[in-house]
């Protein structure tokens, strides 16, 4: 048994380095599983507000489609594993990636809670690059791909795809100006089913890569696989699985305010947003783009309320969205940093982050009981509460 410098064997370096590596997997597909119902209401938010779908049959429909999705394409992996970070001129410990998972977790269930449609990928690559600089330094992320792969795509996709709905819903009304509004209902929810199928495949093309893009860089960085490979087909397999099942659980929270609170939703607005926001996702995708289907689903549901002539927006909605996009980024990054100043320490320190990690979600969980959002009750109104007088309330009882 060989003595390391650091006064170990390398059979203790080996067995700690699989245990991180092995929870650093079970951590992404957490993170994906999250994504998944935290992201549901970005296909189906519309088509559930309009009544096209059953709350119930759209989150199966979602899922199905997020797992074939999955399989499709693996551009936007590869931005992840071999873009963001520069893992060919630093170190990246499984550890760094450990911790900016953390980070993501953990502001997806925060913006859950509160019923926010923020965006998972945001907080992936910030936790991700809040975690590289404090375990590697500023040298560990490539800020030239963060910018043109990350960034940019932020500002650019919600406003393409609101335009694009804006003008569609236009469109819309103008050629069905004269024709019976029952009629035009029911030809537009039909129309709806096929739209809200076509966002969720989408989402599985973009979404479950950004977990595949993880794993694949965890297993680059303990030499298991060569820099600037791909991800291996079962890495596909169990994201696609993950994000599907986590689709499946609903994220009925966030379905409610982008399905009630930003706006009315008639059948040819939800037409009209969910045809936009399919189209901007699948050629991002094909693109390599790692962008955030929530803001692109987010201003698809703007624009097609604007496109609607009396059509309203809940301004106060929009405005703590936007909030909520501005912020995720570095608020996961500072978890993920403070995540890492720990777990890189040693094998406990990691054990120690998770630990706490799983308290914090276990809290928000329970704060969500207070005011449960399900399929049963999702349209019955537009704001999302955590009310301590309901907790306090059943106590006393």
């Amino acid at each position: 048994m060989i003595v390391n410098e650091k006064g170990g064997t390398e059979k203790d370096m080996d067995i700690a380095t699989l245990v991180v590596v092995v929870l650093v997997i079970a951590v992404a597909l957490t993170f994906d599983f999250t994504n998944g119902f935290h992201d549901t209401a970005n296909a189906m938010a519309t088509s559930i507000a309009t009544g096209a779908l059953k709350p119930k049959t759209a989150v199966i429909a979602a899922g199905t489609l997020n797992l074939i999705g999955a399989f499709l394409s693996t551009e936007v992996a590869k931005t992840i594993s071999g873009g963001i970070i520069n893992e060919q001129q630093v170190t990246i410990g499984a550890e760094f990636i450990f911790a900016g998972l953390v980070g993501a977790i953990l502001w997806n269930l925060m913006t859950w809670l509160v019923g926010l449609p923020s965006s998972s990928s945001h907080a992936l690559f910030g936790g991700l690059v809040g975690a590289v600089i404090v375990g590697a330094g500023v040298e560990g992320v490539n800020f030239g791909a963060v910018v043109a792969k990350v960034l940019v795509p932020a500002l650019i996709s919600p406003i393409v795809a609101g335009l694009a709905a804006f003008g569609a819903g236009k469109l819309i009304y103008f050629i069905v100006r004269k024709l019976d509004e029952k009629y035009v209902e029911t030809g537009f929810r039909h129309g709806q089913t096929i739209t809200a199928c076509l966002v969720a495949l989408s989402h599985g093309t973009n979404d479950a890569q950004k977990t595949m893009g993880i794993i694949t860089l965890t297993l680059i960085a303990v030499g298991l696989q060569p820099s600037g490979s791909g991800p291996q087909l079962w890495v596909v397999a169990v994201c696609g699985l993950a994000i599907a099942l986590g689709t499946y659980m609903g994220g009925w929270r966030v379905i409610r305010t982008l399905g009630k609170g930003l706006t009315e939703i008639a059948t040819p607005q939800g037409f009209a947003a969910e045809a936009s926001s399919a189209t901007t996702i699948l050629v991002s995708s094909h693109l390599g783009f790692a962008l955030s289907t929530t803001q692109v689903c987010s201003g698809s549901i703007i624009g097609s309320g604007l496109g609607k002539k009396g059509g309203a927006i809940d301004w106060k909605v929009a405005a703590r969205m936007l909030i909520a996009w501005l912020v995720t980024f570095p608020a996961a990054g500072v978890i993920g940093a403070a995540a890492c100043a720990v777990a890189k320490i040693n094998v406990w320190g990691t054990l120690a982050v998770a630990a706490i990690a799983v308290v914090a979600a276990l809290i928000i969980f329970r704060l969500s009981r207070r005011n449960p959002v399900n399929a049963m009750n999702v349209n019955e109104g537009s704001e999302v509460k955590v009310n301590a007088k309901v907790a306090t309330a059943a106590a006393a009882a």
